[in-house]
């Protein structure tokens, strides 16, 4: 009986904790690479990695990537999977195997190339993502597709929601992509349309700000429901205060006020848009802290008498 493969994970987090825990459960794991993340993280995997005999090494910054090759040597994985791993694998790492090294990217390829998919395909009310994996080359997410999976997109869904949602498909996806490689002689995969692709950057303030002259009541919500949790809600103005807004659901009710103004303050902030309807904001964050609508009329009395 031919011996199990060894299967060497590089990620980035906590996006790929299910994947390892079920990996390590069907005992395809050999070693855990980490690239930056916080200490607290890094220290977790380190001790799982040592309590399982598990090879381990941390990746802080792109300079630390020159180490890589070395290590990969010493383990000597049959094939290393890249979940959410934030730096880009020099030809020198990659040339370790052809066809030996995956990445399960977590939004549809070449549609949605980049570091963060989750945000672009909420902002961008999509109502399908995926998991790609893909071969992997010298260029970001650029390598032959060995599939996408498809995974529904709710309407209620935030980049929190849906990032558990991928994150426990992917532990399934990874298992599955492992039994493959343990009994096919042959990986199947296309070259990417290069006609349908488009690389979005990290956002930046710029795709994350409300703009009430120009967007519709549901792209609005759409973009808040994008940047919850992880730019803990989308960037605006009101009553010349910078906040966010974390929380908020359709009105459903007209209105004849200028766009961007608070029409009225119940258990919500609500707030006109310019397709004449209004959002219903529930919660939202200041340089006063979290706060509900409630709270923040309180906050705006105090300020103006």
């Amino acid at each position: 009986m031919e011996s199990q493969k060894k299967i060497m994970v590089l990620c980035g987090g906590k996006f790929a904790f299910p994947a390892l825990q079920l990996l390590a459960y069907e005992k395809f794991i050999c070693a855990i690479g980490i690239g930056k993340s916080n200490a607290s993280i890094v220290d977790a995997l380190e001790r799982e990695s040592e309590e399982n005999n598990f090879g381990f090494k941390s990746f802080p910054d792109k300079k630390s990537i020159i180490e890589m090759r070395a290590w990969i040597e010493t383990v000597q994985p049959d094939y290393i999977f890249c979940i959410s791993f934030p730096f880009l694998l020099p030809e020198n790492v990659l040339s370790y195997g052809k066809g030996k090294f995956i990445n399960f990217h977590p939004g549809p390829l070449p549609q949605y190339r980049g570091p963060m998919p989750i945000f672009e395909v909420l902002k961008n009310q999509e109502t399908q993502t995926a998991i790609c994996a893909h071969f992997m080359n010298s260029k970001f997410d650029q390598g032959n597709i060995i599939f996408n999976d498809p995974v529904a997109i709710q309407k209620t869904d935030t980049y929190g929601k849906l990032s558990i949602k991928l994150s426990e498909r992917l532990a399934h996806i990874t298992l599955n992509t492992a039994n493959m490689l343990q009994f096919a002689s042959h990986i199947p995969n296309q070259i990417q349309d290069e006609t349908l692709a488009y690389y979005y950057e990290k956002p930046e303030l710029a795709d994350t700000y409300i703009n009430w002259k120009h967007m519709t009541a549901d792209e609005i919500i759409s973009l808040i429901n994008a940047c919850n949790p992880w730019n803990n809600g989308a960037d605006t103005t009101l009553q010349e205060k910078r906040i966010k807004i974390i929380s908020a659901r359709l009105l459903n009710k007209p209105h004849n006020n200028q766009t961007g103004t608070i029409v009225s303050i119940t258990d919500t902030l609500n707030i006109a848009c310019k397709d004449n309807e209004q959002i219903a904001v529930e919660i939202l964050s200041t340089d006063a802290g979290i706060m509900t609508a409630s709270q923040f009329e309180e906050q705006i009395l105090t300020n103006f008498p």
